[in-house]
């Protein structure tokens, strides 16, 4: 029997033939081994943008805030007082199902790197998480581990983790999504560029040592689905170093503020490979790499190795040749190792030396800037449908109570208070609202101003209708952002879906990119970076498609922001917008129903901005005492959630209008906000509402929950029944 053909070397390495051949037309030439492994790591899909590069261009990227939009390590927004803040989602969702301590360890380290990288002092951490269903040991186990990680990185750094959201849903079993964001404050004046200039510049390495963990990370494990060989693949997850990371972020810093630096970048996928040659193209410069002076943590490690390895906490800047010692000095006293490993030329050429020896020679434009795109041709998928399910597509139920208890404990909507409880989210003292809201606000320190941030995805609705999905997940964390007093005023998305190549999938891409940008268009809200996140597949079934977005807002004086919480007796509660809510996509649809189909409703998005804007200026001017976001769980669970934050009870009185009373209760529909008003001011806040509509629902009353619709009856129970339901669910599932 004959030997099976041996692969060619480009196609371990993940290329195409068609790839294999630009990539020798580029070069004018057959690469070697070095140059190969280079090109397959800047051609991934996780470099490369191969199948988002054409759709993501027409997202909006511009506003009067933004200093810096997508194309550097983080977006830069202006909130006065000459101060920014630097913010960037990204995914670790590939190394976290493999591996979920190191994988979520290093997801932080990435992101953070990406932050200081900017000149930015990190200040919080969000992290929205997806697992599979929790009556599953292995979810169980990643769940655990993602947290365990998350919680050891950010813990150790210092640097408080104060926000996120968690999702448990079948799609998710065999690739959970590990998305982490973060946020750092810079001076406008001492924002630091990835932009290598001037050639004689020297090429400085400093951080960790280099060994083979991690190598081919980005094109073996973030651009390939999963098969029954992904263990195999533990060896491409980095091993992370919470307390190198920390060193390495105040030697940066303070070379920052010495006038050290002519750019910063830090080495995440591809490594070496990637950070030198993107700071060259951005610089339209060249830079010179010897392999042979990069500190090495193993022996025999070959020159491709070294110049792909994702080894972490590692940075990459550009000096002048006098200010070299004043570098090496300052990593010296951070007892880091740092080594000049290059320099910087005119030649628009990465070239690798080993020695003396020229071992790689690649233009810099070929390999960042000229990997191939492709345009898939789109198929709609047969679950997405034009029309909603009937009102009465499901019985109705026969125990309101019942139904509201049920979904109070669901995991999608309980409290997530064991998770973020093992997150230090104090650190550093800036919190203005603690984690479990719809958004966290922070204070900066002498100033009256504030931020507030949020992450927000939903994948089942975009599941069901991309553009819709997309459009309200936009909405949605504006909202949040908008229920605190705060203005949206900028995104960074992470856009998880499953394998391109596909025409369905490609097909549910586009329709919620198109959507997103509709969203932030209308809302004002451009994207100033973030993460393209593909072949999120286990053997051929995709998750959810589930683009995420983080969202910042401004608020002048922090001392004026509001919370969900239910606050004084005989408080007027209202329902601001004239969404109606629907069975299609719900939570309740889901825990109560089995099912996931229909057609979501549509978010108005022109009411969207009205409805925001009133509830803004109802906080700001100290009309309006609470304020919670209508999604999962809908009305009912709304106003549960804002009785057991404020340890008081709701009576509440609803108006059916031709539809079912389980739907008004727990349907979904994008534009609903339940605020509270003191009784004297409710006449007045409804008589200025204009064409945003409000109406009275109730009051706080007591310490029971109360729902009645048309004058009948259909639930109640003591709040602190509700809260048991709410609070403890997560636990008990995890203890089982």
């Amino acid at each position: 029997m004959s030997e099976p053909a041996q692969k060619p070397a480009y196609e371990l390495l993940g290329l195409k033939k068609k790839e294999y051949d630009g990539i020798c037309d580029a070069m004018g030439r057959e690469p070697n081994y070095v140059e190969l492994a280079v090109f397959s790591l800047m051609w991934s899909e996780h470099c490369g943008y191969k199948h988002s590069r054409p759709l993501l261009k027409h997202l909006p990227t511009e506003g009067e805030r933004i200093l810096q939009g997508p194309g550097e390590n983080a977006g830069v927004i202006d909130i006065g007082e000459g101060r920014a803040i630097a913010m960037k989602i990204e995914s670790h969702n590939h190394p976290s199902a493999i591996e979920p301590f190191q994988g979520a360890a290093t997801g932080i380290g990435g992101i953070v790197r990406d932050i200081f990288a900017m000149g930015a002092r990190p200040i919080a951490n969000l992290d929205p998480l997806h697992f599979g269903s929790l009556d599953k040991a292995r979810q169980r186990f990643l769940l655990e581990g993602v947290v365990e990680g998350i919680a050891a990185y950010g813990n150790c750094m210092g640097i408080p983790t104060i926000g996120g959201e968690i999702h448990f849903e079948d799609p998710y079993e065999g690739n959970c999504l590990v998305n982490v964001m973060c946020v750092g404050m810079v001076e406008n004046d001492k924002i630091l560029r990835a932009r290598a200039e001037g050639p004689g510049n020297l090429v400085v390495l400093f951080g960790s040592t280099t060994g083979r963990d991690g190598i081919g990370g980005a094109s073996i494990l973030a651009s390939a689905e999963f098969d029954e060989s992904a263990e195999e693949k533990r060896p491409t997850v980095q091993v992370g170093d919470p307390f190198t990371e920390k060193k390495l972020l105040e030697a940066s810093l303070e070379m920052r503020d010495k006038g050290l630096l002519v750019a910063l970048q830090d080495l995440g996928a591809a490594g070496i490979s990637s950070s030198s040659s993107e700071m060259a193209s951005k610089g339209g410069v060249g830079i010179d790499i010897d392999i042979s002076r990069v500190p090495l943590r193993e022996q025999g490690m070959e020159p491709f190795e070294i110049m792909i390895s994702e080894s972490q906490e590692r940075m990459l800047a550009v000096v002048t040749p006098e200010n070299e010692q004043a570098v090496l000095d300052t990593c010296a006293k951070w007892d880091l190792d740092a080594t000049v490993v290059g320099k910087v030329t005119d030649t628009r050429r990465l070239r690798v030396f080993d020695g003396d020896e020229l071992i790689g020679d690649m233009p810099v434009t070929a390999l960042v800037d000229e990997a191939p795109t492709y345009v898939v041709d789109t198929v709609r998928p047969a679950h997405e449908v034009d029309e909603p399910l009937a009102g009465d597509h499901y019985p109705e139920p026969k125990d309101y109570s019942e139904v509201l208890t049920a979904l109070l404990a669901s995991p999608n909507i309980c409290s997530k208070r064991w998770v973020y409880e093992q997150y230090d989210h104090m650190v550093q003292t800036n919190n203005a609202l603690w984690p479990g809201g719809a958004a966290a606000v922070l204070r900066i320190k002498g100033s009256d101003t504030g931020i507030a941030v949020t992450t927000d995805g939903n994948g089942r609705h975009c599941y069901l209708d991309p553009r819709r999905g997309a459009r309200a997940v936009v909405a949605e964390a504006a909202r949040n952002i908008s229920c605190v007093g705060a203005e949206p005023v900028a995104i960074t998305n992470c856009l998880n879906f499953g394998n391109p190549e596909k025409g369905e999938i490609y097909h549910q891409f586009r329709e919620a990119v198109e959507g997103m940008g509709e969203a932030c268009e209308a809302l004002g809200t451009p994207v100033t970076g973030g993460n393209v996140s593909f072949y999120n597949e286990s053997f051929g079934q995709a998750i959810y498609p589930n683009p995420v977005v983080g969202m910042m807002g401004i608020v002048d004086d922090v001392r004026l922001i509001q919370d969900h919480s239910f606050k004084d007796e005989g408080d007027v509660i209202l329902l601001l917008g004239g969404a109606r809510p629907a069975v299609d996509g719900s939570e309740y649809q889901l825990v109560v129903h089995g099912e996931v189909a229909g057609r979501i409703p549509d978010v108005d998005l022109e009411m969207e901005k009205q409805l925001q804007k009133l509830v803004r200026a109802g906080i700001l001017e100290g009309k309006i005492k609470s304020a919670h976001d209508v999604s999962s769980g809908g009305i009912a669970c709304c106003v549960a959630e804002a009785a057991i934050a404020g340890g008081a009870g709701a009576d509440i009185e609803l108006e059916t209008d031709g539809l079912r009373p389980d739907l008004l209760l727990f349907g979904e529909a994008p534009g609903l906000i339940v605020v509270t008003v003191a009784g004297a001011d409710a006449d007045a806040f409804i008589a200025a509402a204009g064409d945003v509509p409000a109406q009275r629902i109730g009051r706080v009353a007591g310490g029971a929950l109360r729902f009645r619709a048309d004058g009948e009856e259909l639930a109640s129970m003591p709040v602190a029944d509700a809260a048991g339901a709410w609070g403890s669910a997560l636990e008990k599932i995890l203890e089982h």
